[in-house]
């Protein structure tokens, strides 16, 4: 049995959480500056310390202190004597840093199939219809076998769609040139906030998350998000994207002795703003099962408002740091949070939330029965590793010794949507050119030219070369040559 990581600790107690429970997921609230950062960073050692990977993104960039080795923070040591903590000792942990603009981290894709309709029209910011319309022309390239790699794809696939609407209606339903336009105009956005990057190959391997060091501890990844949350729905939706591939490509493990992975979703918020009713199904579905595929979640936001009910339910997990009830909402979400809590006779649970202090927490984990214990009010134990941001030459150096070194680094551009529906208008644009193009010499006859510049005809020839250009163009000229020669 893998030994409980310990958390918290107070003068009475200490706060273990237990491996076999970990994947029942978990929350980690509390105001700006509290000390959320440091409670995850305490989390990620001691699941990396169990041998299980972790994912959590680096949206303020403090995280990657976790792969340099602690010391010398007066902060740290005062709290290490406070806690009584003897077995305390400085070291760092094994890490994989990446980066969706492959600036601080090695390149991390997916394709625009493997993000799917439902999640791309979150992302493109599309009604129901114009979601329709993205689902049908999935359907379109997947009946042809064209893949749909990236956005250069999906942008091909909308236009050919649009040229094709009306042959395509009876099976795959109305296409409008107005749904197409919402599409194309979403995908020109995210091209202009850098999203293009996110969508091609190679894509990443689930694996490639689950690893662990020559040592056996698991490899704490670590996603590069200061620049990406600059977009905070592309944020939100490939984090998601990255949790439902879990869900759909892990098997059933049922309940094991410690995770196969945790996964950190920080500013939880943004996944569940302005959701619409079908992602929040799918998002609470994901969590409900995924548990036993041996993975935990754990969400990270400022209040515990943020998570819908049906998702908050399921986080048996709880680190509640301190709220500032400032606002009737204020109020309102530090009287939930007491509620959700069991009740210990010894802490007032909705006084101490606005009293604690940096560090300081609100904990309830659940027992080997799956039981929540009583909350304790208590102290967050210090991380072991580097609290804060790290060089660019520290980062350039754990980079050279990645796992991962040299596998996504360049991009691939295959045969895909895009180059086989240019190849196709090239075709058809040249069989046109054949068979309507005009033979002048042959139309005209051979016959001299008569001293005159330009005959009539000539003329005529002349101007209809140049109004070849189009199709009503060609057959204005047929009728207009016709009349003028005459027929036989």
């Amino acid at each position: 049995m893998s030994a409980p990581i310990l958390i918290a600790k107070n003068a009475d107690s200490s706060n273990f959480l237990l491996p076999k429970m970990a994947n029942r997921h978990g929350l980690i609230a509390g105001a700006t500056g509290t000390g959320k950062t440091v409670t995850l960073q305490t989390l990620a050692e001691g699941f990396s310390s169990l041998g299980v990977p972790v994912f959590m993104a680096d949206v303020k960039g403090d995280l990657a202190g976790v792969s340099q080795l602690g010391g010398g923070n007066p902060k740290v040591e005062a709290r290490v004597q406070q806690l009584s903590l003897t077995d305390f000792a400085y070291q760092k942990f094994p890490v994989t840093f990446w980066d969706v603009f492959g600036q601080k981290g090695h390149p991390v894709r997916t394709t625009i199939a493997e993000m799917g309709p439902l999640l791309l029209a979150r992302l493109l910011n599309l009604n129901e219809v114009q979601g329709g319309v993205l689902n049908a022309v999935f359907k379109i390239a997947d009946d042809n076998g064209w893949l749909l790699l990236d956005l250069k794809d999906l942008r091909a696939m909308m236009q050919h769609a649009a040229d094709n609407a009306a042959t395509y209606q009876t099976q795959y339903g109305n296409i409008s040139s107005a749904s197409v336009g919402a599409v194309q105009r979403g995908l020109l956005e995210l091209e202009t906030q850098g999203a293009g990057e996110l969508f091609g190959e190679p894509a990443l391997n689930l694996d490639d998350l689950m690893q662990t060091d020559s040592q056996g501890r698991g490899i704490i990844n670590i996603l590069a998000s200061d620049k990406l949350f600059n977009s905070p729905r592309i944020y939100a939706t490939f984090l998601l994207w990255l949790l439902s591939e879990l869900f759909e490509k892990l098997p059933e493990v049922g309940d094991l002795e410690k995770p196969k992975l945790v996964f950190f979703f920080d500013e939880a918020h943004l996944l569940f703003t302005d959701a619409p009713q079908a992602l929040l199904t799918k998002i609470e579905q994901v969590v409900r099962l995924i548990r036993s595929k041996g993975v935990g979640v754990y969400f990270v936001t400022q209040n515990p408002l943020d998570i819908p009910d049906a998702v908050l339910a399921q986080l048996g997990n709880r680190v509640q740091h301190a709220l500032r009830a400032f606002t009737p909402r204020d109020q309102k979400a530090v009287n939930a949070a007491a509620e959700t809590f069991r009740s210990n006779p010894k802490v007032n649970v909705a006084t101490a939330i606005t009293e604690l202090g940096v560090g300081e927490a609100l904990i309830s984990f659940l027992d080997e029965k799956g039981i929540p214990t009583p909350v304790e009010r208590t102290f967050v134990c210090p991380p072991s590793s580097h609290i804060g941001a790290i060089t660019d030459a520290e980062r350039a150096e754990i980079m050279k010794t990645s796992l991962v070194l040299g596998v996504y680094d360049k991009t691939v551009d295959r045969e895909s949507a895009y180059e086989i529906l240019k190849a196709r208008a090239n075709k058809s644009a040249t069989e046109a050119k054949d068979d309507e193009g005009f033979q002048w010499g042959d139309l005209l006859g051979n016959s001299k030219k008569s001293s005159r510049s330009d005959s009539i005809l000539e003329s005529a020839a002349k101007s209809a070369a140049r109004a070849v250009g189009s199709q009503l163009g060609r057959s204005i000229i047929r009728g207009v040559l016709g009349s003028l020669l005459g027929k036989k």
